[in-house]
C-alpha cells in the first residue's frame, strides 16, 4: 500500500491548482534546474573537448618526453646521442625516439617573422611525430643534408608569403665575431613544403630543416640539443620519464610534456572549475525558484494541511507530502537538464556551424584558441555528478517550506475558512 504522505505529494503535483501563478511558478523553477543542467553539461563537454584537441595536436608536433642536453657550458647538447637513443628505446612504454637541434631564428621573405628552427632527421622523425602525415605538398625526403631547404608551417608561409620554390633568407641570432663587430648569421633556404598541425601556435611559428644544416647553423659540431621520445600511452610520460632520468647517464636533464606545458594545462583546468561553479549558480537560482513556488503551495494549501492534521497526520507526514511534491519538480527538472544536455554536447559540432552559417560570424578564432571548430568530448561521469549535485540542491531547497507546513497551527489554519 502506498504510504499517505507520498500518495498526497503526488496528488498534489499531478492536480491541477487553484492558483495558476503558483503552477508557472513551478515550471518556471522545472525549466530553470533543466536549463541550468544542459548548460553545465554542454560547457563541461566543451571544455573537455578542447583540452583533449588542444593536447592531441600539441602533443602531435612537441615531444611527450625530452631528453635534453645544456645549452651552456664548455659542452653545448648532447654527446653520443646515438647510444642514448638506443637505451631510451629499451625503455618500457616508449614507441619511438629521434634526435633534433632546435634554435631561434628570423625569417625574412615578404616579412619578416620570429620563429622556432628545428633541425631533424627525415627517416627518424615519423617515429615521434603525427604532423609529418599531413605535409602538403612536400614530404620530409626534401630535407636533405646540405641541401638547406625548409618546411614552413601552413600559417607561417602565408604570413611571409612564400610559397613552394621561394628563397627565404634565414638569420641566425648567434653571430659571427669579425673585425667591424658581432655580425649575425645568414643562410638562404629553399622552401619544399608545408604542414598543418592544427594547432596555430606551430603552425604560425615551426620551421623545419634537415638536422645536419642546424647543426652547422647553431655551430653544434656532431651534438644535437636533444632527444624526442615519444610514449604509448600519454599519462605514463612522467614514469617515461622518471625511469629514463635514473637509467640514462648523460650530462643534461630529462622533461615531459606535462612539465613543458604545466601552466597552460593548469591554467585551463582552473578555467574548467570557475566554469563549472559559475553554471551551477544558474541551478541555485532555480532553486530559489522552487523554494517560492513550494512556499506559495503551503500558504495555498493552509486549509488541507490543517484538516490532514486534525485527522491525525504529523507533523512529520506533512512535512513528507511537501518534499515529496518538490522532489518529483527536481527529478523532472534534472531528467529534462541531462538529456537536453547530453543531446546537445553530442551534437554541438553540427550545431554550431549552423548557427555560424546562420548568423555569418565565426564562434572561435584559431589564432586565438588554437582550434578553427568547436569540439566536444560528452563524459558520462560529468553528467551524473552534475545530476547529483543539481538534484541535491533540489532537495534541499524543500526544507524549508516542508517544515513551514510542518508548523502550521490548524486553529489559525481554519479560522478564516
Amino acid at each position: 500500500m502506498q504510504p499517505l504522505p507520498l500518495f498526497i505529494g503526488l496528488r498534489y503535483t499531478r492536480a491541477k491548482r487553484r492558483n495558476h501563478f503558483i503552477s508557472f511558478i513551478s515550471l518556471i523553477s522545472m525549466a530553470g534546474i533543466a536549463l541550468g543542467i544542459a548548460a553545465l553539461i554542454t560547457v563541461m563537454s566543451v571544455m573537455n573537448g578542447f583540452q583533449k584537441e588542444v593536447k592531441a595536436r600539441m602533443l602531435g608536433v612537441a615531444a611527450h618526453v625530452q631528453v635534453m642536453g645544456f645549452d651552456d657550458g664548455p659542452v653545448k647538447g648532447l654527446q653520443d646521442w646515438d647510444a642514448l637513443r638506443h637505451a631510451a628505446a629499451k625503455t618500457a612504454d616508449v614507441v619511438g625516439v629521434a634526435p633534433f637541434v632546435e634554435g631561434q631564428g628570423l625569417i625574412s621573405h615578404a616579412g619578416n617573422r620570429g620563429v622556432i628552427v628545428r633541425g631533424i632527421l627525415p627517416e627518424e622523425e615519423p617515429k615521434v611525430a603525427d604532423f609529418t602525415k599531413d605535409l602538403r605538398p612536400g614530404t620530409l625526403e626534401a630535407l636533405q643534408p646540405g641541401g638547406y631547404n625548409i618546411i614552413l608551417g601552413g600559417a607561417l608561409s602565408r604570413t611571409l608569403g612564400a610559397g613552394i620554390g621561394s628563397k627565404v633568407q634565414l638569420i641566425i641570432p648567434q653571430g659571427l665575431v669579425t673585425p667591424a663587430g658581432m655580425v649575425p648569421r645568414l643562410r638562404t633556404f629553399t622552401v619544399t613544403g608545408t604542414f598543418n598541425s592544427g594547432h596555430f601556435e606551430y603552425d604560425a611559428n615551426l620551421a623545419l630543416v634537415h638536422m645536419k644544416d642546424a647543426q652547422v647553423l647553431y655551430q653544434m659540431g656532431d651534438n644535437v640539443s636533444g632527444l624526442r621520445v615519444k610514449v604509448g600511452h600519454l599519462d605514463e610520460a612522467p614514469a617515461v620519464n622518471r625511469a629514463l632520468a635514473k637509467t640514462l647517464k648523460f650530462d643534461g636533464y630529462v622533461t615531459d610534456w606535462t612539465r613543458l606545458n604545466a601552466t597552460y594545462f593548469q591554467a585551463v583546468q582552473i578555467e574548467r572549475r570557475m566554469m563549472r561553479l559559475a553554471l551551477s549558480l544558474i541551478v541555485v537560482v532555480a532553486a530559489f525558484g522552487l523554494v517560492s513556488s513550494l512556499v506559495m503551495a503551503v500558504t495555498d494549501k493552509q486549509a488541507d494541511i490543517a484538516i490532514l492534521r486534525t485527522m491525525g497526520m504529523s507533523p512529520a507526514g506533512i512535512m513528507k507530502v511537501f518534499v515529496v511534491q518538490g522532489t518529483i519538480i527536481g527529478f523532472l527538472g534534472t531528467l529534462l537538464g541531462a538529456v537536453l544536455g547530453a543531446l546537445l554536447a553530442a551534437n554541438i559540432e553540427t550545431i554550431v556551424p549552423a548557427i555560424e552559417r546562420l548568423l555569418g560570424v565565426k564562434a572561435i578564432s584559431p589564432e586565438v584558441y588554437f582550434l578553427s571548430s568547436l569540439p566536444s568530448d560528452l563524459q558520462w561521469n560529468d553528467v551524473w555528478t552534475t545530476c547529483l549535485i543539481s538534484f541535491a540542491i533540489a532537495m534541499v531547497a524543500t526544507i524549508y517550506p516542508s517544515l513551514r507546513a510542518a508548523r502550521l497551527n490548524p486553529a489559525e489554519a481554519l479560522r478564516y475558512e
